[in-house]
Formats: C-alpha cells, structure tokens, sequence
C-alpha cells in the first residue's frame, strides 16, 4: 500500500500502526492498487477509528461520502449493530462497481449501499437522522458536504473528515495547490462555525470530528 509522507515524527506511525488492531480479515485486498490509486485508501488507523465511533454510537445509519473502493463503507459495516446501515455516495461508476464487488465478496451487501451520482442528491434524499457521517471526497466540496449534513445529524451524531491536515500541507503558507486552499477554507470554516465543537487529531493524514452544539 502506497504510504503518506508523515506528518508527525518519522516512525510513528507505523509504530501506531503496530500497536492498534489490524484490519478485519474483510478488508483484505481492498487497496485500491486495483484502480491505480491505493494512496486514496484512508488506511488501517482511520478504519481503527471509524470502527471504534460505531461501537460507541451504535448508529442505525451511517453516511459515507466518497466510496472509492468500499473500504471505508467496508471499514464501518463490519462493526454495524443489528438493523444498521451503510449508505455510500460515490460519483464515478467504475469506482462504484468496484466497491460493489468488494462490498458483495466481503459479504455485506445487504447493509452497505452504494449511490451512484451527486452526493448532494443523496443527502436531500435522506430523511432519517444521520448518527455518523464519513466525508472523504472531493476536497473542494467538503464545506458543501458539511453544510448539508450538519442539520440532519441525530442528537449524539458525528461528522469524520479525512485528510483535513493534507500530508501537512495545511500549514505551508506558500502551497498554490488548490485542494490544499479548499481544506484550509474548510478547516477555518468550521472552527468560526458556532453551531458545532470540533477536534483536529493528527492520525495519519489528518481527521477532524464534528458534533452539532
């Protein structure tokens, strides 16, 4: 699996790495090299992460914006409680089909749903309350995915952004890249944003968590 250049002391992630659980045989295989693009892959301390939030919310319906090959959706499902479930929203097809079959082969299909087109289109389509949101798309569009599932998180809810410290470019004051523009409007956004608390965890590529206040 392609590897992060670390933003935190060389060594220590892999040494967090070591010393948090694997993943889920379910997982395995699901890489992304597949597609050519297996840093896109958030990797086995955000799926740590991801899993531990569900078993403490113990959510009835998880959004997961960016699919990719399904091992986020994956990472979530295999810890889902009884009668809970995944919807997925991913806007390129052959990624989509992708996730399916890794989603089918790892034997969830029946709890994870994958939603070809705007994410957007999705979100306006869902009138239950979100428990957890994954947001890993689109950098551009993070501040668009926020707004729309802000309102209809449930009470203890819970928004996951990935990769909100962009291999540490966050903080380069002379970076022109544009996803690098796009998360610091972002981040700053959503530190001003009166209606929710935040935290910036520096797990591998930078994962912010948001509840509603």
């Amino acid at each position: 699996m392609f590897t992060l250049p670390p933003i935190t002391l060389p060594g220590i992630d892999e040494y967090a790495e070591a010393h948090s659980a694997p993943d889920p045989a379910q997982l395995a295989g699901v890489t992304g090299n597949d597609l050519g693009m297996g840093h896109l892959v958030s990797g086995q301390l955000v799926s740590g992460l991801l899993r531990m939030f569900i078993h403490t919310l113990q959510p009835k319906l998880i959004l997961d914006i960016g699919t990719f090959t399904g091992y986020s959706a994956l990472s979530m499902a295999v810890a889902l409680p009884e009668d809970a479930r995944v919807i997925s929203c991913e806007i390129d097809p052959e990624r989509a089909e992708v996730a399916r079959k890794n989603i089918a082969e790892a034997g969830y299909a029946d709890v994870v749903s994958v939603r070809v087109g705007p994410a957007l289109d999705t979100i306006a389509g869902i009138e239950e309350p979100l428990d957890l949101v994954f947001i890993d798309a689109d950098k551009p569009n993070y501040h668009t995915y926020y707004s729309a599932t802000l309102p209809k998180l449930a009470p203890r809810g819970l928004i996951a952004c990935d990769n909100t410290l962009w291999r540490g470019e966050i903080i380069d004051a002379d970076s022109t890249d544009s996803d690098v523009r796009a998360l610091r409007q972002f981040n700053d956004a959503v530190a001003a944003d009166p209606r929710c608390e935040s935290v910036m965890l520096t797990v591998r590529d930078g994962v912010t968590l948001i509840r509603r206040v």
